[in-house]
């Protein structure tokens, strides 16, 4: 066999109208109509914006009543979407409400800066840079 090169059989007629009849019932079986389409869920999605200069793009539409409350309504802060925290996260910060009345005049809780004599010239003498007078 080694000595003897291969023949290529060249089909009559009759075998090639039998092996096109068993591809067209074979694509017959696997042939599968579809009348629903849907976005395959494991295929990124990449959107094109329209072109800021068309005419068909840019008419007017009439306005989505439910989908302007949807939006609107995901806009909104967790405050007043939601009675009570979601996460735990939102529990810090989600009552803003001051635990104690914050006045001014009451030393106990306010410290403020006192200046005198004696800080303001240690200031002015951090200030230009001499360090000697520890």
């Amino acid at each position: 066999m080694a000595g003897h090169p291969k023949e290529k059989v060249i089909p009559d007629e009759v075998h090639q109208n039998q092996i096109l009849r068993e591809l067209y019932l074979k694509e017959l079986r696997t042939q599968k109509l579809y009348t629903q389409y849907h976005v395959n869920p494991l295929r990124k999605i990449h959107t094109v914006t329209r072109k800021p200069m068309s005419w068909h793009d840019n008419l007017e539409e009439p306005a989505d009543a439910r989908f302007l409350n949807l939006i609107h309504h995901a806009a909104q802060g967790p405050r007043k979407k939601y009675p009570e925290t979601q996460t735990e996260n939102q529990e810090v910060g989600w009552d803003l409400e001051p635990l104690i009345n914050p006045e001014r005049h009451d030393h106990r809780l306010n410290h403020f800066r006192v200046c005198s004599d004696i800080t303001l010239y240690k200031a002015k003498t951090w200030g230009l840079g001499d360090d000697h007078h520890k």
